[in-house]
């Protein structure tokens, strides 16, 4: 699945081509693509079409693209600001979601599901696509709500404080300029549980996935299971800035790419997945070792379903860990 970078990626590519245009046309290939509309395909056509895209907005993993319909903003039912829009379109990936712009002439994609046709835009592509192999992602139209703290609801080029409401319960991630490391310090003290667990908590940090979760720990020498209630301010600001800045190299890369179905809006592949440090590397030796003449190798054990990467030497295990 998408990690944040992915995610992050595909928003930077969408917003300079979408932002601004109206959608001028919906046509919905398989209706389990848009099973999250509950109102169903007409209905998910009908809120579309004459919209136009205000936005592209990210929190965490959750993309939404804020709509302006019969060319006025439409307030949300809770705030009553007619100046915010209170409807978005949201995008959820699953494992194999792709978004592409396409020209016209572009042959269909052969799991295309989901086709937006866009107003003329100089030499732009004209259509938004949605391909979806496994079927697990999807398109629908959602509320916007005012955001808790009172702050932008995500990353965007022009944020305003609503949030889509799917998106509304999770955390800012280490990307937001809004983010409060303050605050995420303080909750995290309050878990009695090991630092990994925390990360990928979406209710406490928003974002952070297990690839990234593995590459920061790994930089900021801490191992996953550190319990979180004796855990120093210093070390918290250490991974935090760690995953922020793993993050922030995997976007100039273009993210990670361990499945063939991730591609960005262009189609392109990301490259990160070459300078990985932790994940992925059992029994290979740990480069951070490496360099410094120690032997060590890096080991896999089993985790919430998945698999954690560390170093025994420099990721040494905690005495009363939190597993």
């Amino acid at each position: 699945m998408p990690e944040l970078p992915e995610v992050e990626v595909v928003r930077r590519g969408l917003v300079n081509w979408l932002r601004g245009r109206t959608i001028t046309g919906v046509d919905v290939m398989d209706p389990r693509s848009v099973r999250r509309h509950s109102l169903g395909p007409e209905d998910f056509a009908g809120n579309l079409e004459g919209a136009r895209v205000l936005d592209v907005v990210r929190r965490g993993k959750f993309l939404w693209m804020p709509l302006q319909g019969d060319g006025t903003p439409r307030p949300s039912a809770d705030n009553g600001d007619p100046g915010l829009p209170g409807v978005a379109l949201m995008a959820h990936l699953g494992m194999s979601g792709q978004l592409l712009m396409q020209d016209s002439s572009v042959p269909d994609e052969k799991h295309l599901k989901i086709r937006l046709r866009l107003s003329p835009e100089g030499t732009m592509p004209e259509q938004l696509r949605f391909v979806d192999q496994r079927i697990f992602g999807g398109l629908f139209v959602t509320t916007l709500v005012p955001t808790d703290d009172g702050g932008p609801g995500g990353l965007a080029e022009d944020p305003v404080p609503v949030i889509a409401e799917e998106a509304s319960h999770i955390a800012r991630d280490p990307l937001d300029p809004h983010f409060s490391f303050d605050t995420f310090y303080r909750r995290l003290r309050k878990r009695k549980t090991g630092l990994k667990r925390a990360l990928l908590d979406q209710g406490l940090v928003s974002g952070i996935g297990n690839i990234y979760a593995d590459e920061a720990l790994w930089r900021a020498k801490l191992h996953y299971a550190r319990p979180t209630d004796t855990l120093r301010r210093a070390d918290a600001e250490r991974v935090l800035a760690a995953a922020r800045d793993v993050m922030t190299d995997a976007l100039a890369a273009g993210g990670t790419s361990f499945d063939s179905l991730y591609v960005n809006v262009n189609g392109s592949s990301g490259y990160f997945e070459r300078s990985l440090n932790a994940y992925g590397r059992e029994g290979e030796e740990c480069r951070r070792c490496a360099a410094a003449g120690i032997r060590s190798i890096m080991k896999r054990e089993q985790f919430m379903n998945r698999s954690s990467y560390t170093c025994p030497v420099c990721q040494p295990r905690p005495r009363n860990g939190r597993w």
